[in-house]
């Protein structure tokens, strides 16, 4: 992998697709993120499309979810949900498994690591006893 790649240029768009894809059948999966899962519609498919349309501008890519929807704010969409230290790690947990699941390299889950941590975070709006600003405190999965 060169230096300065991006995560998009090592995914592009049909992995970043997979990736998204096997992070939301994992949710489906894993009891243990049922909370979680809770939370989204029955229908999957229009989550999927539209995180894969976020991460692949979010990961180097092309805007694609800007282009459809405008701003990108990860905040406003998850006000109506109580989303503390726990689903945050929850959703942590399914995506470590999705880039296991792909096959994803070790460079690319280290680079991956803390700035996922940190979109994961910015979206919690409660607090709660396992509350973390630290990346390296979540087990890794």
């Amino acid at each position: 992998m060169n230096e300065a790649q991006t995560p998009y240029q090592i995914l592009g768009e049909d992995g970043i697709r997979e990736l998204t894809n096997a992070f939301y059948d994992i949710m489906d999966e894993l009891p243990e993120v049922a909370p979680l899962r809770a939370m989204h519609a029955r229908d999957l498919a229009p989550m999927k499309e539209k995180l894969a349309e976020y991460l692949t501008g979010w990961m180097g890519g092309p805007p694609r979810y800007a282009e459809k929807y405008g701003s990108v704010c990860m905040t406003e969409p998850h006000e109506p949900y109580h989303i503390g230290p726990e689903e945050r790690d929850q959703w942590l947990l399914c995506m470590d498994k999705a880039l296991e699941r792909i096959g994803a390299s070790e460079e690319l889950v280290d680079m991956l690591k803390v700035p996922l941590f940190r979109i994961a975070d910015a979206v919690r709006n409660r607090e709660g006893p396992a509350a973390s600003t630290d990346p390296n405190i979540i087990a890794s999965h």
